[in-house]
């Protein structure tokens, strides 16, 4: 019965023999990381914010209603109150809405301004990465050629 080879061994030989530089990859993963952290505490603030705003809103629109809902004389006063409700209503909901844009372009900007650094320091490491590349690259034609010259100069038996 055949016996199937074991390629564990020369597999693990050839892998060990490519020189992998995994510190980019740790660095990238640190990058992403800190940028991932940094967009995070970003919509935190806004979601906190947010939800302040949408407190005062609701708090100020209760109170608005315990005007209109304390009894009247004359049935006009019901209408007067009606209408006065509904115009504080729309007063409140510009006020709120302004501080909604507000958040939001908080949020744009700090977005951009983190997307803008992180591009800055991707390119930095592609550029890193692409000499370090290089170098690598000459290094083992150096070595190649070393070893071709060794091999033409050796004495023939």
């Amino acid at each position: 019965m055949a016996k199937t080879p074991d390629f564990t061994k020369p597999f693990q030989d050839m892998l060990a023999n490519f020189p992998v530089d995994t510190s980019s990859l740790t660095e990238a993963f640190r990058s992403q990381s800190a940028l991932s952290e940094r967009m995070t505490r970003v919509a935190l603030q806004a979601a906190e914010r947010s939800t302040e705003i949408s407190a005062a809103w609701a708090k100020d629109t209760l109170s608005r209603m315990g005007e209109l809902t304390t009894s009247k004389e004359q049935p006009s006063d019901y209408a007067k109150a009606m209408s006065d409700f509904a115009s504080a209503a729309a007063e409140l909901a510009a006020e709120h809405m302004a501080a909604y844009a507000e958040v939001a372009k908080k949020v744009q900007m700090e977005t951009v301004d983190l997307l803008l650094n992180a591009s800055k320091d991707v390119q930095a490491d592609a550029q890193r990465m692409a000499q370090a590349a290089s170098d690598n690259v000459q290094k083992a034609a150096r070595q190649v050629q070393d070893v071709a010259g060794t091999a033409t100069k050796a004495p023939k038996a």
